[in-house]
């Protein structure tokens, strides 16, 4: 479980595909708790589990049904990525509860700048926006953000600049993809709707 709140950006180092599986590795400065091999981290919002870790380069196993289903096979070196390390009982939750398991994939239409903020505006399929409302929480690329404008086909997040220059947010170009996970209380309302035929 994860809160949202970026912890540090790592960078990509590589990305190997092979068959069913593939590998990926990130460099990132030092933490403060050591690193422990097998704990979960999500990178980009995605809960990985750490393999191996070497001076300051983390080894990541990854599924191919990962790989799709997100847009980490998508990232080439040199990139930066959002790291969170796992909840530990009594931590602090100032975001909002985050799984790692990434719902879709949205792209990016448009990023503008307003005073000193910034707007974020991505598209996204029907069956995630049936589970948003407006002023509720999302992950964008692991980030615990509010939902601003809720609109048919994708919506928008408002960024302050403390976001903008700790995460990778900042790099997003129009057309890029971005993971998403809705909140699990709207997944949870949309389920016991639907098994009562939607009344």
């Amino acid at each position: 479980m994860f809160t949202g709140i970026i912890q540090k950006k790592g960078c990509v180092a590589s990305v190997e595909r092979a068959g069913g599986h593939g590998r990926l590795a990130l460099s990132a400065s030092p933490w403060d708790r050591p690193l422990t091999i097998g704990e979960s981290i999500a990178v980009e919002g995605v809960c990985l589990t750490l393999t191996s870790h070497r001076h300051e380069t983390l080894h990541f196993d990854v599924l191919n049904e990962t790989f799709e289903r997100t847009n980490l096979g998508h990232k080439r070196s040199g990139q930066h990525v959002n790291l969170e390390r796992a909840l530990r009982v009594g931590d602090e939750l100032g975001g909002h509860f985050v799984t790692g398991h990434v719902d879709g994939v949205g792209t990016v239409r448009k990023i503008t700048p307003v005073g000193r903020d910034w707007i974020l505006e991505v598209a996204c399929g029907p069956e995630l926006m049936a589970q948003m409302v407006v002023k509720g929480s999302i992950a964008v690329a692991g980030v615990s953000l509010t939902l601003v404008d809720v609109k048919r086909d994708g919506f928008t997040v408002h960024l302050i600049p403390h976001t903008w220059a700790e995460t990778s947010l900042s790099e997003l170009r129009p057309g890029d993809l971005v993971n998403l996970e809705t909140d699990m209380l709207g997944k949870y309302v949309q389920r016991i709707v639907s098994l009562r035929g939607g009344g």
